[in-house]
Order: C-alpha cells, then structure tokens, then sequence
C-alpha cells in the first residue's frame, strides 16, 4: 500500500513559554521518556521520518528578504501565546494513521501525569507541486 507523509505539529496552548519548567522534576522525566520512548516505537514501526522539538519563542526571530535582499529579522517573540514546540515527519498508509499518532502524542503526560491533551496539527507533505502549475 502506498504511504503519504504527514507533519505532525505540536503547538503549545499558551500558559507561558516554558510552563514546563515549572513542573515538579519527576513529571518534566516522565514527559521527556515518554516522548523518547514514542519516537522509538514510531522508529520500529518504520514510521517516522523525523522528530524535533523546538527552541522557545524567546530564541525564535522572523526573516524576510529587505529591497537589498539582506535579511531583515523581527523578534524575539516571549510573548507569543500559542508556538510550535515540536513536530514529528510520519510517513503511514492513511490520514486515519497520522491522527491516531498525533492522539497518541497529544496524551503526553503533564503535571502529576496528567494527560496534556495538547492540540497536534496533522498536515499532509505534498510530494510534488499540482500538475497543473508546473513550468
């Protein structure tokens, strides 16, 4: 059966850039082992193409291309309410698939183990550009 590719985007709801840090030791491991032990079972599973979690807002700039074309940065962005703080590429035989992952991952424990539930954008990889706009 063919496969599709699928960019998994975690976002993070907005309770401050690293509302993470403010959790007790235990629940920051058990996060991150459950996120590393995800990954994994994706790796097995022939899945995965690539995960990576992200750097704060307050290290993120904005570029575009200045008249000149020299780059001309905005940011840094602390304030930001809601920001991607991690992604996984998943490469599976349907959309079904890439949202019973990204359910999987939204369930990430919290504080005190508590599901985080965190809202995952599913957004499919286009392998190629529509036929018809191609040069």
């Amino acid at each position: 059966m063919p496969t599709v590719k699928y960019l998994l985007m975690m976002n993070h709801a907005g309770k401050g850039s690293y509302e993470l840090a403010s959790w007790p030791r235990k629940d920051i491991q058990a996060h991150i082992a459950f996120m590393m032990n995800f990954a994994k079972k994706l790796g097995a599973s022939g899945e995965l193409v690539a995960a990576e979690g992200l750097a704060g807002p307050d290290q993120a700039r904005r570029v575009r291309a200045g008249a000149d074309g020299r780059p001309i940065t905005d940011g840094v962005f602390a304030e930001t309410k809601e920001f991607l703080v991690g992604y996984w590429m998943v490469d599976v035989e349907s959309p079904e698939r890439a949202y019973e992952i990204a359910a999987e991952a939204s369930a990430a424990p919290g504080r005190d183990g508590v599901p985080l539930n965190m809202p995952i954008e599913v957004r499919q990889v286009m392998s190629a550009p529509p036929p018809d706009l191609m040069p």
